[in-house]
């Protein structure tokens, strides 16, 4: 485990602090083959988080299914735990392990690199702080690199530092390690990407991972775990406003109703004027409560209960706000990242998952798709697997959310199969939508047109519900 002095001489001040300790959520991510799992069992050997027997278990497998060479310890075999993993040498699920240092928590999410699984990789990046790319000295940027990329930079991962890998196959060349921050500077800089640092590395050898390396004197940054201790995440978080989707309800007795959920921005206290959306009524909290136990004030991340003065109609799917509202719409302009090998196909009625809030909806229609290597915007009529596009969705009850570069907890849905049930695509919600409604991939007639004109002007608050 994790060495500190405090062990041997004060074990509870040494827990009180480990407890305080800030947390930082990130994943790795790049190409196939680029050294991702290893790198996180680098991190986990060089922290001192590997149990003995752990350490016994990836000895003895190293001599059989280890793909680091003869007499080194494969440390990826610590996260690809699946046997097709280990047999082929690649990740293919999103793996999580939790380590720490002196500084800091950390849970890392190890995402595969190959295109089959970008799903995957999208799955582990929905919830990251940070993204730590990772990128093979021998090839460079590949195409892997950019898509991944453009995906962190879609799901509004602002932290991200670039770790050139592999180095010592190179032989600890500057020349190199500068071609390729050149090369990968020109893509972000196309995306407005800000990198937080380039890093040359080993992370089969250590080489500036947790410690220093000596052959590499011509480097004068960071070490990658220094990096990460220094991330800053707290200006991620707004305070400016409330948010907090409903879960539940919680009816134990005749005498009691409470609402709960997760508090996604800002903070709530007792006696507080909240806002319930989408009906727009007004009413104060009248009583809160943390993990059973009332208390005074709630704040972000938080899981809550609440009851409210006045018998107002609040049910699951529901939000709970203070200050500037966030935006309610039927229609909705959204970034689309398709999961599935059936094409998205405009017209086509789906389950959309926003938050708590649950409701059929289907994609008006697409605008375009990017291609993630020139980040051309091409015209297109459906989504394929991995493809990302931007389109206008239409769902049957208004979403309640805000823009996803303002509140990405809000700002993101997901798409279902209704027949399946299986999670089909993901979504990231820029606006509302502007512009006459289409239906099912056609303009509305001059009657429909009329009909629809009626009612956004003597019913403004169904946003202009289709008929």
């Amino acid at each position: 485990m994790n060495q500190s002095d405090l062990i041997d001489s004060d074990i509870e001040a040494y827990l009180h602090q480990h407890e305080h300790k800030g947390l930082l959520r990130f994943i790795t991510c790049g190409s196939v083959d680029d050294g991702k799992s290893t790198l996180i069992g680098r991190l986990l050997h060089d922290s001192k988080m590997i149990f003995e027997d752990q350490l016994a278990s990836i000895t003895k497998d190293s001599k059989t299914m280890g793909k680091a060479g003869e007499g080194e310890l494969d440390l990826a075999l610590l996260v690809d735990g699946l046997a097709s993993e280990r047999e082929q040498g690649i990740t293919i699920d999103v793996a999580y392990r939790f380590f720490s240092t002196d500084k800091r928590k950390f849970i890392i999410a190890d995402t595969p690199g190959h295109e089959q699984y970008t799903r995957n990789m999208a799955t582990g990046a929905s919830t990251a702080q940070a993204a730590v790319i990772l990128i093979d000295a021998r090839h460079g940027v590949q195409t892997q690199t950019r898509r991944h990329t453009f995906i962190c930079s879609l799901l509004g991962i602002q932290h991200i530092v670039v770790a050139i890998n592999k180095m010592d196959l190179v032989e600890f060349r500057q020349k190199r390690f500068e071609e390729i921050l050149d090369d990968y500077t020109e893509f972000a800089r196309q995306l407005g990407v800000q990198v937080g640092a380039f890093i040359p590395m080993s992370a089969l050898k250590g080489d500036n991972v947790v410690t220093r390396s000596p052959k590499m004197g011509w480097y004068e940054g960071p070490t990658l775990t220094e990096w990460l201790e220094r991330v800053d995440v707290d200006a991620d978080f707004p305070n400016a406003f409330t948010r907090l989707p409903i879960q539940s309800v919680v009816r134990p007795d005749l005498n009691f109703r409470g609402f709960t959920g997760t508090l996604e921005a800002g903070s709530v206290s007792r006696g507080d004027e909240i806002t319930v959306l989408p009906s727009g009524k007004k009413t104060r909290i009248a009583s809160l409560y943390l993990a059973g136990e009332e208390a005074e004030q709630a704040d972000t991340n938080q899981a809550v209960l609440i009851t409210t003065e006045d018998e107002v109609d609040i049910s699951r799917g529901n939000m709970v706000v203070r200050g500037d509202h966030p935006v309610l719409a039927r229609r909705s302009e959204v970034d689309f990242i398709w999961m599935s090998e059936e094409t998205l196909q405009p017209g086509r009625e789906y389950l959309i998952k926003c938050g708590p809030l649950v409701t059929p909806g289907r994609v008006e229609h697409l605008d375009y798709k990017t291609d993630v290597n020139t980040l051309e915007q091409q015209p297109t009529e459906q989504l394929g697997l991995n493809e990302i596009g931007h389109g206008v969705l239409n769902t049957n009850e208004p979403l309640i959310f805000d823009p996803y570069t303002t509140l990405r907890e809000t700002g993101s849905l997901i798409v279902v199969d209704r027949l399946t049930n299986i999670t089909v695509g993901a979504g990231l919600l820029r606006g509302k939508a502007q512009g006459e409604l289409k239906h099912a991939g056609r303009e509305y007639t001059d009657a429909e047109r009329a009909l629809n004109a009626y009612i956004r002007e003597h019913f403004p608050e169904w946003n202009c519900k289709p008929v």
